[in-house]
């Protein structure tokens, strides 16, 4: 079975000169995978300025702005800087995402008979849980919009998700919904 592999990554640091403590100044540049928020050190071609939150190329064809992906990192290898853009990129990728997510809401299930996916999300008890279950069952729901217009006094839909990721991120969940474990590894392919 092929490992799963980020085909884009969204800027969330660049360090154009390096870090202070490298030997070969390389022209650093650290990213959230778009597709299975996997986090990646890269290195930036020359002469390319990449700005934080933008969409940038890193699979195997040609890439106009990342020489090479170095490795996957972990979330405490992120920088201070990358950790604060980490949340608006993540959210900037669940909005660019909205019908992969809206579809979450409509098509997720029960882990067991006492717990259900749709509960991982912080702002989800059985109250709203219940209310999102019946409207589905009636129309599936087509926005974020639609999402907040029917269910009474839900939290944002996107950032709901965001705050889940975030928390798959820093690691240490005991299921994952959105973020693929540390176990799968990425090579570059170029």
């Amino acid at each position: 079975m092929e490992e799963e592999k980020e085909e884009w990554g969204w800027v969330i640091d660049f360090l154009p000169y390096g870090k202070a403590d490298q030997k070969n100044k390389e022209r650093l540049v650290q990213l959230v995978g778009e597709k299975y928020f996997i986090l990646l050190e890269g290195i930036a071609k020359q002469n390319v300025e990449l700005k934080f939150g933008s969409r940038v190329y890193v699979g195997k064809n040609q890439r106009n702005e990342i020489e090479k992906i170095k490795r996957r990192i972990d979330y405490n290898e992120l920088t201070s800087t990358a950790k604060a853009e980490l949340e608006p990129t993540l959210k900037k990728i669940v909005e660019f995402r909205e019908k992969d997510f809206v579809n979450f809401y409509n098509k997720a299930g029960p882990l067991s008979i006492r717990l259900h996916q749709l509960e991982f999300l912080q702002g989800i008890g059985k109250k709203h849980l219940n209310q999102i279950l019946e409207e589905r069952e009636k129309k599936p729901f087509e926005s974020y919009e639609d999402i907040k217009r029917r269910i009474s006094f839900l939290p944002d839909p996107a950032m709901m998700i965001v705050n889940r990721i975030v928390k798959e991120i820093e690691g240490n969940e005991k299921n994952y919904l959105f973020v693929k474990p540390k176990k799968i590894q990425f090579k570059d392919r170029g």
